[in-house]
């Protein structure tokens, strides 16, 4: 009985599962702030905070949910709304999908509850290996997107997570855990 009533109770103390993390270091003043990863319309503005942390020290560490972003903030996987690191026309997409894309943001906690309120400002970075950029998408199900200069992204339904490298032809990767990224905040 004591063990089971321990297993329940630990079981309900468990954060849910991450299904992506990124982690790495900002450059430039970030006191006070926080990184936060929100989604996103096609057209780029923010609907909802799906996960945000502290920046320490430069450092930050995000813990992107297995679940799935807000209805309002997925749109139909269409050639029209790709707009991704790397996607130059023609583009096509394999499926009839769902699709949400992540980006991140800083922002001051001005109150310090642990998420972004009303008149916080946001500023946009973006994150970086190297010279590549590091995007992150979901999806509702398994789907190709293909595009110029051999463009491929192969992604798996949930979040999905690729280093894109642009030059003569473009390079996508998928995202390893064990990478850390770098953004900058700017001037």
């Amino acid at each position: 009985m004591k063990t089971r009533f321990l297993a329940l109770l630990l079981g309900a103390t468990v954060s849910p599962a991450a299904a992506l993390t990124v982690s790495g270091t900002v450059e430039g003043n970030a006191g006070g702030s926080r990184i936060g990863a929100f989604a996103v319309t096609p057209f780029g503005q923010t609907v909802q905070e799906v996960v945000s942390a502290p920046i320490t020290a430069g450092q930050f560490r995000l813990e992107v949910p297995e679940s799935a972003p807000a209805a309002r903030a997925q749109a139909p996987l269409s050639p029209q709304n790709v707009s991704w690191p790397g996607v130059i026309d023609p583009v096509q997409v394999s499926a009839a999908a769902q699709v949400a894309e992540l980006r991140l943001f800083i922002y001051p906690d001005a109150n310090g509850n642990g998420h972004r309120d009303e008149g916080e400002g946001l500023r946009e970075v973006t994150p970086m290996l190297g010279n590549s950029a590091l995007f992150i998408t979901w999806v509702s199900g398994d789907v190709t997107v293909t595009a110029s200069k051999g463009y491929r992204a192969e992604l798996k339904k949930g979040w999905n997570a690729f280093v894109v490298d642009v030059g003569r032809t473009v390079r996508v990767q998928p995202f390893t855990e064990d990478r850390a990224v770098n953004v900058r905040m700017g001037r």
